[in-house]
């Protein structure tokens, strides 16, 4: 086992990473930015280290800085975090260069499925269904002709990257030069990699994700799946496990296969594969994202395992101690993701300083945040504030105690999107398991947005 891990990333998720550390015995070292100097994460690790000013791109993306940061801090690993390089195969080759272990799949796996297009094709072959998709294209003219093949409505992709970038719905034939160079330009600036595919649309699809870990030894285990369909222009707001309206049957199908696929690409430690859902529950592949979700709580909650902890463990070369079989999937879990923007305001990004923060408490009830009152929040990074995670014995329990609980919490000094959470809690298409991707856009006068 480590004696001592960087975390590469910052906020919520590196102290997530360092109280998993503690609980192991490992000491932790937090890369931090000049603008993070005063964060919770940086108090709380064993050792920290400047990689930068404040801009992500000469701090927590500066792969010399934080390699070194590593080697002279007398780290074994290095732990990415989310977001920033955590899905970067050349990161990940780096580190395995100079005999740090990179605690995530191998540069070889990320690089085959952080390329969407050449996801599909391996997680085909592997036998998961597609929709009808194309390669990569980069000129206006082999797109069209594609879409003509596909027809409309069709959705256009970044063929790299994440987040939501450059996903587009094209209703008809007139929109799709202008929504085609717009989401070009957009992946171009995002991803300096101009690359886009066309994918069938399925309208009022449900997104749902299958969590999985696979370690060294040939062993691997699916810990159920997540309902991902709440979402806002492609970035998700709240998630859920298990999915409403998902029989128990179809989730220990498709848990089963992704195990199978990922393991035929010699793919390791914990990843997750996202599927849209049609009306009649038939699921086809969408992408996999090769590192810890912002939204693993509630799969921990449900099954009681540390991801954190069995990410770690992967990577020191133990065989997973869980068996598919010994598999608990218990209640229901949420998780609100409370973000610095103001909702009213087409959900517009804020800074400022927290003046006073309350999270709420009570059984079931679990926040993931680096807050705490007057802390400033900076400029340059993702406006995720805090994730409210709770946990009941079925869904409308743990509807009721997200609601409770959002109620409780207290964030003064800028606008939150606690308030665009409470009505989204209480609205009917909610309560009845009937979100899908698109709800929110199509909701947005009653959800006041």
């Amino acid at each position: 086992m480590f004696r001592k891990i960087l975390i590469a990333n910052r906020g919520e998720i590196a102290l997530r990473v360092i109280r998993a550390c503690r609980e192991m015995g490992i000491r932790t070292i937090i890369a931090h930015s000049e603008a993070d100097r005063d964060s919770l994460p940086v108090r709380m690790a064993d050792e920290h280290i400047c990689i930068g000013p404040g801009p992500s791109g000469k701090s927590y993306l500066n792969i010399p800085n934080i390699i070194s940061a590593a080697l002279i801090s007398g780290a074994e690993a290095i732990h990415p975090g989310y977001g920033f390089l955590s899905e970067n195969p050349s990161f990940a080759q780096i580190c395995a260069d100079v005999n740090l272990t990179f605690i995530g799949p191998s540069a070889t796996a990320m690089a085959i499925m952080g390329d969407k297009v050449s996801a599909r094709e391996a997680m085909a072959a592997a036998g998961l269904p597609m929709l009808p998709g194309t390669r990569v294209l980069r000129t206006l003219a082999e797109a069209r002709e594609a879409a003509r093949e596909i027809g409309f409505p069709l959705m256009l992709k970044a063929a790299a990257g994440g987040g939501g970038r450059g996903i587009r719905l094209v209703n008809s034939p007139e929109e799709f030069e202008r929504v085609f160079t717009l989401a070009q330009n957009e992946v171009r600036e995002a991803f300096s990699d101009d690359g886009l595919y066309l994918e069938r649309y399925l309208p009022r699809a449900r997104h749902i994700e299958i969590q999985v870990l696979v370690d060294h030894h040939g062993n691997g285990v699916h810990l159920g799946e997540r309902n991902c369909s709440c979402q806002r222009r492609n970035q998700k707001v709240l998630e859920e496990s298990p999915s409403p309206l998902l029989p128990p049957e179809l989730r220990q199908e498709i848990g089963m296969k992704a195990i199978r696929a990922v393991q035929q690409i010699g793919y390791t430690n914990a990843g997750t594969l996202e599927f849209l859902l049609d009306d009649e529950n038939r699921y086809y592949f969408m992408e996999m994202n090769t590192r810890l979700q912002v939204e693993h709580p509630v799969t921990e909650m449900v099954t009681s395992v540390d991801l954190v902890k069995e990410q770690i463990r992967i990577a020191a070369g133990e065989p997973l101690q869980l068996k598919q079989e010994n598999i608990q999937f218990r209640g229901h879990a949420i998780e609100c993701r409370i973000t610095a923007e103001d909702a009213e305001a087409d959900f517009r990004p804020q800074t400022g300083v927290v003046e006073k923060y309350l999270p709420p408490g009570g059984p079931g009830v679990r926040v993931d945040s680096h807050l705490y009152a007057g802390y400033s929040v900076p400029p340059h990074y993702d406006s995720l504030l805090a994730k409210l995670i709770v946990w009941a014995e079925d869904r409308d329990a743990a509807i009721a105690r997200m609601q409770r609980a959002l109620d409780e919490f207290v964030i003064e000094g800028l606008p939150t999107t606690i308030p665009f959470h409470q009505r989204l809690l209480r609205h009917q298409v909610f309560i009845r398991g009937e979100a899908y991707t698109r709800f929110l856009q199509e909701e947005a006068a009653s959800l006041g947005i």
